[in-house]
């Protein structure tokens, strides 16, 4: 490969191409089924697949097919085939939902509207997963402008991701002929640690949310005439979330939750927390500037990849400040999203979080946790030398700087699917969701510098994915 050849291709396409069409895309609100339940009738999701089927069928790609397949009543997903050089199969994977808007977006940005400021394209799903199926063809069309051969690739990419990926599994098993077996699986939904290098997700951690609800009286009461009597359903709420969770630090106590740590993976965040620096904490935007880590940079990244956490991220049952009289409220409830290390059985932990919150119930009043959604976390095979040589290499020419490995706090259902179908894998999981970059919550950006650099860092992995297993293949 001719790596400033490669990167002068795929920088012109980002230009000319690549960020007219994120901007469209950008405007469309396909908002996940999961906060979107009419998401069929108003038609987003049906624009935002239809444009990045139509941006795929333009590019000169010889023998590609692409295609919408839809299951009814289930978000479609965009299937496009390109035969190689090779029998060798990759799979390369994004989604084109995205989150609701939020709150909180800078007077000048919108997450509907597209605003390129410093380098930066704002707006919703840009980066969280739009700029997934523009990557992974401009990575094959750099290989093809200087006749690299490549493996048989496959291009999938779901409109559920943001809700779980329910729909996902019944595609898999629509597509699995098409699919075939990968002997890589590349992903661009994923973190980076910085803008600066290419990074390699090691792990993900599973999700399992649900609501808690305490409820007290049949009807609101005078707080002045029950108080003393009856309990507050919000105290209630407080001693069961400290039945599993330590409020003054934030440990999740309940055993069921732990995992063993890998040693590789401590090694590997060893090394992470050394290139980082105080940039894994100093990233936020923290309500008291300048605040100091309680941690060291090693603890926090394994508190955010390896470790639980609790989140709560509604309430139902509180009346808003302005309607907040003197009522003592007859329940609340609130939203409850744990992340689970990547090799928790989400399932037990579950049925574990259910017994632990509803242990303890006051006469008279009822405690029930009912879990919505119970993910399982990944964690990725070994990586193999010729990977671990390619992603170096690649890092190396068009970041100058080398390749980076660290687990992330997120996750991503589809590789947990993956990892358990095809465990024989080995997996490219990266992305250009750095520091600021605010997915899901409000002025997230997509660092388009970043993202052209990974592009190219993509046709690298192919390139010498297809020299590996074709040199195998010669050998037997």
């Amino acid at each position: 490969m001719n790596h400033d050849k490669t990167a002068e291709f795929v920088n012109g396409l980002w230009d000319s191409e690549i960020i007219p069409e994120l901007c469209d895309y950008i405007e469309i609100p396909n908002k996940s089924p999961h906060f979107d339940p009419d998401w069929e009738q108003h038609g987003h999701m049906e624009k935002a697949v239809r444009q990045l089927e139509a941006w795929s069928a333009r590019q000169p790609i010889e023998g590609m097919t692409v295609e919408v397949v839809k299951l009814e009543g289930r978000t479609p997903v965009l299937f496009i085939d390109i035969p190689g050089q090779s029998d060798d199969t990759v799979l390369l994977y994004g989604h084109y939902d995205k989150q609701p808007e939020f709150s909180g977006w800078d007077e000048d940005l919108s997450p509907w509207q597209p605003t390129i400021k410093d380098g930066k394209l704002y707006g919703r799903g840009g980066a969280d997963d739009g700029y997934a199926t523009f990557g992974s063809l401009t990575a094959i069309r750099a290989l093809r402008e200087q006749g690299i051969p490549h493996a048989h690739c496959v291009v999938l990419i779901e409109g559920c991701e943001e809700s779980g990926s329910f729909d996902l599994p019944h595609y898999i098993e629509l597509l699995e002929d098409r699919i075939g077996a990968p002997s890589l699986v590349v992903c661009l939904d994923a973190e980076c640690g910085n803008y600066e290098q290419l990074w390699c997700t090691t792990s993900l951690r599973g999700n399992l949310t649900g609501t808690l609800r305490a409820d007290v009286l049949t009807e609101g009461v005078h707080s002045g005439g029950a108080g003393g009597i009856v309990p507050s359903a919000f105290r209630l709420l407080r001693r069961a979330l400290s039945q599993l969770e330590d409020e003054r630090t934030g440990q999740i106590t309940l055993d069921a939750l732990h995992v063993d740590i890998p040693e590789q993976r401590l090694e590997q965040a060893e090394r992470a927390a050394e290139t980082l620096g105080d940039s894994v904490y100093r990233k936020f935007l923290w309500a008291v500037p300048g605040a100091e880590a309680g941690e060291s940079p090693y603890e926090l990244l394994l508190n955010n990849t390896w470790r639980p956490t609790l989140s709560v991220t509604g309430a139902d049952g509180l009346p808003e400040l302005v309607n907040a009289g003197n009522t003592l409220l007859p329940h609340n409830t609130i939203k409850l999203s744990f992340r689970l290390p990547p090799t928790c059985d989400a399932e037990q932990a579950a049925q574990a979080v259910k017994e632990c919150l509803e242990s303890e119930q006051v006469g008279g009043t009822q405690l029930t946790f009912e879990p919505d959604s119970a993910m399982a976390g990944w964690s990725a095979p070994p990586v193999a030398p010729w990977l671990e040589a390619s992603m170096q290499a690649g890092s190396q020419a068009f970041f100058d700087k080398p390749s980076m490995y660290m687990g992330t706090g997120g996750t991503i259902p589809f590789m947990g699917m993956l990892g358990e179908r095809f465990p024989e894998a080995q997996f490219l999981v990266t992305g250009l969701l750095g520091p600021n970059s605010n997915a899901h919550g409000p002025n997230e950006f997509l660092h388009i510098e970043t993202g052209k650099r990974l592009t190219s860092c993509v046709a690298q992995v192919l390139m010498d994915h297809y020299v590996e297993f074709a040199g195998r293949a010669k050998a037997a």
